[in-house]
């Protein structure tokens, strides 16, 4: 009777929930290890035999997410006997699982941020935007999107401050670096009005004008930044993976570990609450950890 539960609840996910091939198989095989660990009625199952299955697999060194998947797939299955009636009340509906863990954010060292600008090509009008572009992801820590849509009425290098517009359009100030303000400045006034492919493209610079903008003299997209760092950090063979996300980690765990008060770094970055930029804290600590047992003879 337990295997024929388990195919009516395949095929409900199947047919019902539209779950894939993959994901229902995934669920079958976490089933499936559950009813042979039991070795009696699955409908018999309380509360406690539940936590009794938690405890025997959180002694084998699966991932933290493995064993979440499989406390969600034995909850999607008893809620699904509940539902058609099979048990008269479903024992996983108490079952607490473990927290998710927020993985640390990572993060390239100086040594590594510059390597990857000093071997930015700039023998282009495109390569100097490149250059440019993260010079300034990397003084400044702004998400892709709110580098990209920035507009010339944004900028106020006298004082070395840009306005940016982050989640929820909302806005705020960061601020400039001389050197990320020199690479800006050149590309604006020497790099800019060649990159388009066409001389009949007309060239903008009104307040409501893209300051980053491709070959065709329209806004750049988030996946030309992308490209760019790709391709300099294959070209480096630099043994990480590098995203526009890396350079605000960079950015603001740096900051941290250099003595930054952490409310300064949640305004920078635009973080609604405090505990999102709290993480920088673990990440500058792992990097302590790391250094000590490295470097101390007793460690």
């Amino acid at each position: 009777m337990q295997k024929e539960y388990l195919e009516e609840f395949k095929t409900y996910l199947s047919f019902e929930k539209n779950y894939s091939a993959n994901t229902v198989k995934g669920y079958e095989s976490d089933i499936t290890s559950f009813l042979i660990w039991l070795k009696s009625d699955c409908l018999a199952v309380d509360l406690n035999k539940l936590r009794e299955y938690i405890h025997f697999i959180q002694q084998f060194n699966y991932k933290k997410n493995t064993i979440l998947r499989k406390i969600s797939s034995i909850r999607g299955f008893y809620k699904y006997l509940n539902r058609e009636k099979i048990i008269a009340a479903n024992p996983a509906d108490a079952l607490i699982a473990p927290k998710k863990g927020k993985p640390l954010p990572k993060f390239l060292t100086d040594d590594e941020m510059e390597k990857i600008l000093d071997n930015v090509s700039i023998s282009t009008p495109a390569g100097f935007r490149n250059k440019a572009i993260l010079e300034l992801l990397w003084a400044t820590g702004m998400r892709i999107s709110e580098l990209s849509g920035l507009n010339f009425g944004d900028l106020e290098l006298d004082n070395n401050e840009i306005r940016v517009f982050g989640k929820g359009a909302k806005e705020r100030i960061v601020l400039v670096s001389n050197r990320a303000k020199r690479f800006l400045i050149q590309y604006i006034q020497s790099a800019r009005s060649l990159i388009p492919c066409s001389n009949a493209i007309k060239i903008d610079t009104s307040d409501s004008s893209p300051v980053f903008i491709n070959k065709t003299g329209y806004r750049i997209q988030n996946k030309t930044i992308r490209n760019a760092i790709n391709e300099v950090v294959d070209r480096i063979q630099l043994p990480k993976h590098v995203t526009p996300h890396v350079f605000r980690h960079s950015f603001a765990t740096h900051l941290i570990e250099n003595g930054a008060d952490l409310r300064v770094v949640q305004e920078l970055l635009g973080h609604a609450s405090i505990s999102n930029t709290q993480i920088y804290t673990h990440v500058s600590m792992q990097h302590l950890k790391n250094v000590y047992n490295t470097s101390h003879p007793h460690a």
